[in-house]
Formats: C-alpha cells, sequence, structure tokens
C-alpha cells in the first residue's frame, strides 16, 4: 500500500461537531453515562515509509530498537489493531459521551514535522470517522513529541483539535473539562505544568467524581522503568512533587486513567487522608496471546515482585528499589496486573464507576474492574 492508498482509506476526514460545557450537561440524564476508552495506540503503517522516510537516527543500537517497532506497529495495524478498533465502536451506546485515548496516540519518529503532523491528522480523522463524529479526546504520551520538530508540532496542533472536540477554548496540554457533575482533569506528562494542576484542581473543587487523565502512571510500575511515572524521579525535587500531588489526589479521591506500560493493571491505595484508584489501560495488540486477559501477578503483597524477575533492555539488572514500592504497599488494598490489550467501556452514574474491559476484539467482557 503506497501513501496516497493508506490516506484514501484512513483519512476519513474531521467531522465537525461542536459541544459545550453546558449541552454535555444536559445530555448526561441523571449523571449517568459511558465513555469509550483505548490505551495506548502507537498509530503506523506498512510500510514504514509511508511514516518514517525521513527517520535518521544516528545511535546503533536506538535505531535498531525503534526500527523493530516500526515493525511491530505496521504489523498489529494491518489487521488486529482495525479489528479491536471496530469492536470499541460496537461498545457505544446511547448514553456514551465521549472516546478517550490514553496517550502515544502515534508512533511519531517520523523525522520530519510536516510528516508528524500528517501522521496525527490522519490518526485523528480515522477515529473520528470510526466512533461516528464522537467527541475523541486524547493525552500527550511520549511518542506523540517524539522526533525531529515533534513536539513544537503536537503543541500546535494538538490543543486545537482539543478546542474542536470539546466546543470549548483548550490553549494547553493539560487542561479540563465536566460532564455533568465529574471533573476530568487531562496532564501533560511529560511537561508537567506544576501550577496549572494545582489551580484545576482548586478550580473543579466540589466535583462528584474526579478523573486525572495522564499518560505515564501515579503509582510505580512493576518494572525495570518503575521510575517513569508522574514526577518519578529519585532527586529530592521530583520527590517532593510526587508526594504533594499523591497527596492533592488522594484528597479528592481521585479516579486516575493512565497507559505507558502497554499492560491492564488495576490499583486501589488508601493514604494521605484519601483514595486514589488507578486504571493502566492498553491498546497495544502486539500478538495473539495478549488479545486474551491473562493475570500474571496480583495482590498487594506481590507489588515489587515482577521487576525482580526481569532485566533491562541493555541486559542489565535493574536497581533496587524496594524502598519506593515500600512507600506504596502498606496502603494498597487491591493490585492486578495483566499484559492483555483491548478496549474499554467506563460506566458512570451515582452508583459508582465501573470499567469493562474487552480483551482484543473479545465480543464479551473480559473482566469488570469496579472502580468506585
Amino acid at each position: 500500500m503506497d501513501r496516497r492508498e493508506f490516506l484514501s482509506t484512513f483519512g476519513m476526514g474531521l467531522v465537525a461537531l461542536s459541544l459545550s460545557p453546558s449541552s454535555l450537561m444536559a445530555k448526561t440524564k441523571n449523571g449517568e453515562y459511558s465513555i469509550v476508552i483505548l490505551g495506548d495506540t502507537h498509530f503506523d503503517t506498512e510500510p514504514a515509509s509511508v511514516y518514517h522516510s525521513n527517520y535518521n537516527e544516528p545511535v546503533e543500537w536506538l535505531n535498531r530498537v525503534q526500527r523493530a517497532e516500526f515493525a511491530r506497529n505496521g504489523e498489529m495495524w494491518r489487521e488486529r489493531c482495525p479489528r479491536m478498533v471496530k469492536r470499541a465502536t460496537r461498545l457505544v451506546t446511547k448514553d456514551t459521551r465521549m472516546v478517550f485515548q490514553m496517550g502515544d496516540l502515534v508512533q511519531g519518529d517520523c523525522g520530519n514535522g510536516e510528516v508528524h503532523r500528517k501522521m496525527l491528522d490522519d490518526v485523528m480523522n480515522y477515529f473520528k470517522g470510526e466512533f461516528h463524529g464522537l467527541p475523541f479526546v486524547t493525552v500527550e504520551g511520549n511518542h506523540d513529541f517524539r522526533g525531529v520538530d515533534a513536539e513544537a508540532v503536537y503543541h500546535d496542533y494538538m490543543p486545537k483539535r482539543m478546542s474542536q472536540e470539546l466546543g470549548m477554548d483548550i490553549q494547553k496540554t493539560t487542561f479540563s473539562f465536566n460532564i455533568g457533575p465529574d471533573a476530568f482533569i487531562f496532564i501533560d506528562f511529560e511537561h508537567p505544568d506544576d501550577a496549572e494542576i494545582d489551580r484545576l484542581l482548586d478550580a473543579t473543587e466540589g466535583a462528584r467524581y474526579t478523573f486525572v487523565v495522564v499518560h505515564g502512571a501515579l503509582f510505580p510500575m512493576d518494572d525495570p522503568g518503575c521510575r517513569w511515572i508522574f514526577h518519578g524521579g529519585d532527586s529530592e525535587a521530583h520527590t517532593a512533587a510526587r508526594r504533594h500531588f499523591r497527596k492533592r489526589f488522594a484528597e479528592r479521591n481521585v479516579i486516575c486513567l493512565c497507559g505507558h506500560t502497554h499492560t491492564t493493571e488495576f490499583y486501589d491505595w488508601y493514604g494521605d487522608g484519601g483514595r486514589i484508584t488507578q486504571m493502566t489501560l492498553n491498546s497495544v495488540w502486539k500478538d495473539e496471546a495478549t488479545g486474551h486477559y491473562v493475570i500474571d501477578a496480583e495482590g498487594p503483597e506481590n507489588y515489587g515482585s515482577l521487576m525482580k524477575a526481569k532485566m533491562k533492555d541493555d541486559g542489565s539488572k535493574p536497581k533496587d528499589e524496594t524502598a519506593l514500592f515500600d512507600e506504596y504497599r502498606p496502603g494498597l488494598k487491591a493490585w492486578s496486573h495483566s499484559p492483555a490489550a483491548g478496549s474499554y467501556r467506563m460506566n458512570v452514574s451515582k452508583k459508582g464507576v465501573t470499567i469493562d474491559f474487552y480483551a482484543g476484539a473479545s465480543e464479551e467482557v473480559s473482566h469488570r474492574f469496579v472502580v468506585r
């Protein structure tokens, strides 16, 4: 498939939709609604030259790793991922208000800013077409601004596009909006604006549920990259910021929706005067095995055990992060970890919040997570 054929297939065109916050409020009957969610998608295609003909990474090992990602993405977007998206579209019902995506919307690595812009536009138009014009709201992931001029392009393109999707003025990659009585705060994980996050928390005080949507997790990942979390560095400044927002989020009893790890995980944590419940969501259907929901670790007592059996990409043992996991384990009431990928439907009402997971393209619910 050449570039023209690919764009003809996937370039569905922007479906204009203007939804003001007041119209979202009006369309939320009795405070009940649903949201369809996709995790990381790493949108790409075959051949790699469609988006990566200008890619020129000079570091040999990184070039090898990233070209392997291009091959992985092209293979999964050949058939599996379109099938998964078609399944996700059938999760839409009359009460569905939006579609969320957890960052790493695209692979990036285009080597050219205008090609990166085209990649963003192609995937946004593709999803708009598949979901019949529903607002499609995404959060910034590390791949979304990766490559030559990609950061400037993303920060120019996406706030404008989110303004169109939400029917309100979005000027930053950290922003918030309401659906009915609930607050949704989207946080730019890679360029955290701490003052803006604090301001949005203050501005949404009193919400029934407060959802934080962020690409990277709030809790340490059971993986050698465990510190790739919100303010996860080990400096005193990062530790202070991490604990500051952990307390603020706990006091608001936040529900966090995130991605990045290419896993489906559930966390329920009590501490700092409140509660944080986190769902990590994954739509990188890299092989047939990950189209089935299989738990490979669970229970607070086992949190932190997986990384001890893994090696880093360079073959070395990961740093001993026992102290970091010990900081969180006492407050952790539930934890489960699965490599499964698929799509999700979040159901919100005064009775609580649940997330139904559909592994791969499953027609049946693979697991229901009771979030609240």
